[in-house]
């Protein structure tokens, strides 16, 4: 599979628990910045979400020195 689309689909699922977040802990009184609103949250999910699928790149083959 491609390493963009593998990406692509952690940002997805983070975006979708970023706003799972919001509808079901989110911040009632409005005072949270992050939680209290969805585009918000949906971001800053997509955000982590992307983070993790960067980091997560497949093995790279070590140099092998002679």
């Amino acid at each position: 599979m491609n390493i963009w689309l593998k990406r692509s689909l952690v940002i997805l699922a983070g975006a979708a628990g970023g706003y799972a977040y919001y509808y079901f802990i989110g911040c009632v009184s409005g005072t949270c910045p992050i939680t209290s609103n969805p585009y918000i949250s949906t971001a800053y999910g997509a955000l982590i979400g992307g983070l993790v699928g960067w980091t997560s790149s497949p093995n790279k083959q070590k140099e092998v020195s002679s």
